[in-house]
């Protein structure tokens, strides 16, 4: 195997010149340049990406930050971004929170991420003000994914949350439907998120749009989970008087309000209508209405934010769905926000929803 000792040799050079010669430094002489180039050639040389990287004062790997990745959205961000940083050539350092506060703090410590990568993305995870401090002190290039923090010079990519709920009830609302009950997020969650207050927002929004008082009884928080969506519809249901529709924060709680109707002897949706919010994989198999999510979008578009300053490439602008150009250069974290970048849902109309039958 040649070693660059070798190249060295046949060049007549030092392997420091011939390092910066196949690094493309300057302070090497076109002729000299020629010679190592001629030479690495002859013994079929190939710099090594890792060894060039860390020549370089790199490390070619990312840190990918996710609540859980056993969760449909954070998986798919995260399979997204693995994709685009392994044809990038860069590598991956995933950090599962597992919903651990104890695990957050840890992570975003400067001890644990200094000098083992070149730059953070956050996916849909929630920041105290210490974690803001501890980002700054790393002054990394980052960017936020479906991320309720804002992060001074980082960009942003997500959905309207606030829009998609109002959507799903708004559609809900045009059936025919006025008992519409919304399971969502639980506050008490350790690494507080905030997608489904944006989401529950949305929900009561519509409900007054259409002249109607959102109903206490009616809302039920619980797991972003199937689980959780299951043990929020039983709740429901023993508070008496079921909702005509039930709008489920994300479409693993869908699927979970499915599953208690059924056992309950309730047929979705001649009895209930359900929507989700996601368009999750199985959505279309067992027939659920959502709103659809690009969540393999928003993990590409982030990682591509997050690499193009690293590795100098020029960006295409947005498309006209985006909420703003996503070039993040590298800012200061004194400097201003950027934009985020806002991409847009779709409503899909399945089985599981319909007129209620008094409409």
């Amino acid at each position: 195997m040649t070693k660059i000792d070798d190249v060295a040799r046949l060049a007549g050079v030092s392997t420091a010149t011939v390092s910066r010669a196949l690094r493309g430094l300057p302070a090497v002489s076109a002729a000299t340049r020629r010679r190592v180039l001629a030479a690495a050639e002859q013994l079929e040389y190939a710099v090594s990406p890792s060894a060039s990287r860390l020549a370089g004062g790199r490390t070619g790997t990312i840190a990918v930050v996710v609540p859980r990745i056993t969760r449909w959205f954070f998986a798919t961000v995260v399979e997204a971004v693995e994709e685009f940083l392994h044809q990038s050539g860069y590598d991956l350092l995933l950090h599962n929170l597992g919903g651990r506060e104890q695990t957050r703090q840890r992570v975003l410590s400067a001890a644990n991420l200094h000098k083992r990568v070149d730059a953070i993305m956050l996916v849909a995870t929630p920041l105290r003000p210490a974690d803001l401090t501890a980002l700054t002190k790393l002054a990394l290039p980052g960017v936020t994914v479906s991320s309720g923090s804002v992060v001074p010079g980082w960009p942003c990519v997500r959905i309207d949350d606030v829009d998609a709920a109002r959507t799903a009830t708004r559609y809900l609302l045009d059936l025919g439907h006025r008992r519409i009950a919304h399971i969502s997020g639980d506050p008490k969650d350790e690494l507080a998120f905030t997608t489904h207050l944006d989401r529950r927002r949305g929900y009561r929004e519509a409900l007054r749009d259409a002249g109607l008082a959102p109903d206490p009884g009616l809302d039920v928080e619980s797991q972003f989970t199937i689980d959780g969506g299951t043990r929020a519809t039983e709740e429901l249901l023993r508070r008496g008087d079921p909702p005509t529709a039930i709008f489920a924060a994300c479409d693993e709680m869908a699927m979970g309000a499915m599953t208690a109707l059924r056992d309950a002897g309730l047929r979705v949706p001649q009895d209930v209508s359900v929507i989700g919010v996601d368009d999750h994989d199985l959505a279309r198999v067992v027939g659920l209405s959502t709103i659809a999510q690009p969540a393999t979008e928003q993990g590409r578009l982030a990682a591509r934010m997050l690499l193009d300053p690293l590795v100098g490439r020029r960006r295409e602008p947005p498309g006209p769905d985006a909420g703003a150009d996503p070039a993040p250069g590298r800012r200061a974290a004194g400097d201003p926000p950027e934009r985020p970048v806002i991409l847009p849902t779709r409503l899909i109309v399945r089985e599981s929803t319909a007129p209620p039958r008094a409409h």
